[in-house]
């Protein structure tokens, strides 16, 4: 099994770029809430509890990050915790409102995501792994954990891997 530094190093060769990074701190949450939205419903609620579809992604998605490394699998979790309850809120509403709330964050962090992309001049990390769709989350918590002077042991050793991060400047398009 990859390790947490594994998963982190090859999410972060795709990565580099500063505004990327930035773009990520904004799509992928987006992203995340509209997953727990459009996958709220249909739900059961038991014990309090709502239990959808959303729910058993998430639980999944938290085994994955605490077998990975159990401080970024506790912050995961209680992230995935919010944004199952503020999608089951949203989804809670009328179809035309769960839909719009869902579809438009969905469409819209992947805006930004490939806005991101286009500054990276790399494509995105899924493409060639699917896992980068559920590291790409802990990605973006890995990264602000790393902005507060957090888990510098991981940082230094993802950065051997993958390099610093940098402002790339934009190549022009060639003429043909």
């Amino acid at each position: 099994m990859k390790t947490l530094v594994d998963h982190l190093a090859q999410y972060a060769a795709y990565h580099r770029d500063r505004r990327n990074i930035l773009s990520h701190f904004i799509g992928i949450p987006m992203i995340v809430l509209s997953i727990a939205v459009l996958l709220s419903r249909p739900g059961v609620e038991i014990g309090g509890l709502l239990l959808a579809p959303a729910t058993l992604l998430a639980l999944a998605s938290a085994v994955f990050y605490l077998r990975l490394d159990l401080r970024f699998g506790l912050l995961m979790s209680a992230l995935l915790a919010l944004s199952l309850w503020v999608g089951a809120d949203l989804a809670a509403g009328s179809t035309a409102s769960w839909l719009g709330w869902g579809l438009g964050l969905f469409l819209v962090g992947w805006v930004i995501q490939f806005v991101g992309h286009w500054y990276e001049g790399r494509k995105p990390a899924f493409v060639d792994d699917l896992m980068g769709l559920v590291v790409g989350p802990l990605f973006v918590a890995a990264e602000a954990a790393f902005l507060l002077g957090l888990r510098d042991e991981v940082r230094q050793a993802v950065e051997e891997r993958a390099g610093p991060t940098c402002i790339r400047e934009r190549k022009p398009a060639r003429a043909h």
